[in-house]
């Protein structure tokens, strides 16, 4: 929109004649010395200070551009499910993504590849597979163990879910970043997001947090964990790249003589592993270990060690092995198996996995075994001894998609309330995909009664989770 005088009509001009209000905000960043007191109007921000200050206090009033019933941060699987099911059950829904597309790791990481039980997920899943089968853009189904990996089109599942929102009337809000929360007493009222408008509110009656980083329950000041216990070590990234096979003439060597390090050996490897993807073609994954994906710092420097790691995996393999592979691209996003996660009403454990736990609020369930990897080294190295990675069929309780400090907040994928070990089973796509509808559901029965999701009655939801398709035997 064209915002000079001569247009007729401000941009201010607009949103108030849209019905938007504003709201206001301010943020302290840094620590040490307070920062000097700012002045602000409805359409700047000023960041006043001196320069030896190590804090600034940043404020704005923005318009209030969106208002719903539930607000989805993240378009990962789980956020994708999440707001698919509120939609269904007659909520307003907004989602919120980062990327240019929805489906996370999925599709902007790769991962082209449902792990688990790919049946019996809910309908939300199903109408998923459906879609992508229509494209034969996705393996036959085998049942889980026997198909433990279910490899799908992961530039298709792209247009499949972009499709399948806006066929179920969810506002999706596309290379938009979440960037703060507005809470009061525990209860949500606004996010502050951004995209290419600039800073904009979002108002709406509950919230659900799929960021994968409980992003908006940190930023609203609610318990969080993350790693390990002992140091906070998180389970091994991973980076998705891709090759194309050409003919021996057009086979080379592509990585320029000492630009990297170099690889003689196969042990030497870091963990790799090497995917269909389509004819001429395969996607590899190798391990990246020891980075921090809630930190700013350490998340740039786990992409780029990713990088360079893949010009050295790729190198090998040219150079030693005289594959006749090219380099095709590199997912434009490191894969997070574990960032931060709620501290819910109810912490899954481990243990709670290997009894083959039963819930009387269930709402989903998982079968993959403890995909633990080591968070220190490189290589196919695991938490657990091997012989004690499988687990019995288990159930997630509702209460474990509750932050356990937010009134009007559930979260559903990776950043559900689990330890890291639970985590490591629950973290697939299969199961992330049950929590999300689950909490969709939840979060419009909520919105719609004018109650808080602690105030509906579990074994409600568990009924609606399990009449939309979702098997949740133990």
């Amino acid at each position: 929109m064209d915002d000079s005088p001569a247009s007729g009509i401000t941009k201010r001009d607009f949103l108030h004649a849209a019905g938007c209000g504003l709201v206001g905000t301010a943020l302290a960043v840094g620590t040490g010395c307070s920062a000097a007191t700012g002045h602000h109007d409805e359409d700047r921000g000023d960041a006043v200070g001196n320069p030896s200050d190590k804090a600034v206090l940043w404020q704005r009033r923005m318009p209030i551009r969106y208002k719903a019933d539930v607000a989805v941060i993240g378009g990962g699987i789980a956020g994708v499910s999440a707001a698919c099911a509120a939609a269904r059950s007659g909520a307003k829904v907004v989602l919120i993504e980062r990327f240019a597309v929805t489906g996370g790791n999925m599709t902007a990481g790769g991962v082209g590849s449902f792990c688990g039980e790919s049946a019996g997920q809910g309908e939300v899943f199903d109408e998923i597979i459906a879609r992508l089968d229509q494209f034969g853009a996705v393996a036959p189904y085998k049942p889980y163990p026997d198909g433990d990996a279910r490899i799908f089109n992961h530039e298709i599942l792209a247009i499949v879910l972009q499709e399948m929102l806006l066929s179920r009337g969810v506002k999706l809000l596309l290379h938009t970043r979440f960037v703060d929360a507005i809470a009061d007493n525990g209860r949500l009222t606004h996010c502050i997001l951004c995209g290419k408008s600039g800073p904009e509110a979002l108002c709406a009656r509950q919230f659900i947090d799929c960021s994968g980083e409980a992003d908006l329950a940190r930023a609203a000041g609610f318990e969080i964990m993350k790693g390990r216990p002992e140091d906070g070590m998180q389970l091994p990234m991973s980076m998705m790249f891709f090759i194309r096979h050409v003919s021996a003439g057009d086979a080379r060597a592509e990585v320029p003589e000492s630009r990297f390090g170099k690889i003689e050996k196969r042990e030497d490897l870091p963990m790799t592993s090497v995917w269909p993807n389509g004819p001429g073609g395969n996607a590899i994954k190798i391990k990246i270990p020891m980075f921090d994906s809630g930190d700013t710092e350490s998340l740039t420097a786990a992409e780029i060690r990713a990088r360079r790691r893949m010009m050295e995996v790729l190198d090998y393999y040219q150079r030693v092995e005289k594959k006749p592979w090219l380099l095709n691209h590199c997912s434009p996003m490191i894969g997070v198996r574990e960032g931060r996660r709620v501290v819910g009403d109810y912490v899954l454990t481990v243990d709670d996995l290997r009894a083959g736990a039963r819930f009387d609020d269930a709402v989903a369930r998982g079968v993959f075994y403890l995909d633990g990897h080591k968070p220190d080294d490189d290589k196919r190295t695991y938490i657990l001894p091997k012989d004690q990675l499988a687990v019995p069929p288990y159930q997630i309780p509702f209460r474990s998609l509750l932050a356990r400090d937010g009134r009007n907040l559930l979260v559903a994928g990776r950043c559900f309330s689990a330890d890291q070990l639970a985590l490591s089973s629950a973290r697939v796509s299969t199961t992330c995909a049950m929590m999300g509808q689950a909490a969709g559901i939840a979060a419009a029965k909520s919105a719609l009664n004018d109650c808080d999701p602690r105030d509906l009655d579990y074994a409600d939801v568990r009924r609606e989770v399990v009449s939309r398709g979702a098997r949740l035997e133990a």
